[in-house]
């Protein structure tokens, strides 16, 4: 469950920017519901496409500092968003999920620095990996 508003101080939310978020699934429910849970966080700033299209022009249009997507988006494949994300900013943080716990591309997600995660993915792991890598 993704933490209430009320527990984080509202001075330290407003000495600190907020992180730019995009969330990538072509399952509406799914992209919805994540989208919702880490808006939650007034440290994030969600943004959310369902299309690979999209997904790419928000990435040229503006800088990330996390990438949330799904491996499988229709006819293409989530890890050619990682390597466009990477390519725009080297610094943005790259999370992506996947129903199968499929050993070539988790490798193959890895070796682009990407964390892989099998569904279901929860809120409160994304934000967990969202925040650690704030402080690393």
């Amino acid at each position: 469950m993704a933490p209430s508003q009320a527990e984080f101080p509202a001075s330290r939310e407003a000495d600190m920017p907020r992180r730019q978020i995009l969330i990538v699934d072509d399952d509406l429910s799914l992209l919805d519901a994540l989208q919702r849970a880490l808006s939650d966080d007034p440290r994030l700033e969600v943004t959310a496409c369902s299309t690979f299209d999209d997904a790419r022009r928000r990435l040229r249009e503006q800088r990330f500092d996390v990438m949330i997507a799904d491996v499988r988006l229709g006819a293409f494949n989530g890890l050619q968003l990682v390597v466009l994300a990477r390519d725009m900013n080297h610094a943005t943080q790259v999370i992506v999920f996947s129903g199968y716990d499929d050993p070539v591309l988790r490798a193959e997600a890895e070796h682009l620095g990407a964390v892989y995660l099998v569904k279901p993915v929860l809120a409160g792991t994304l934000l967990n990996l969202i925040h650690a890598k704030e402080h690393t």
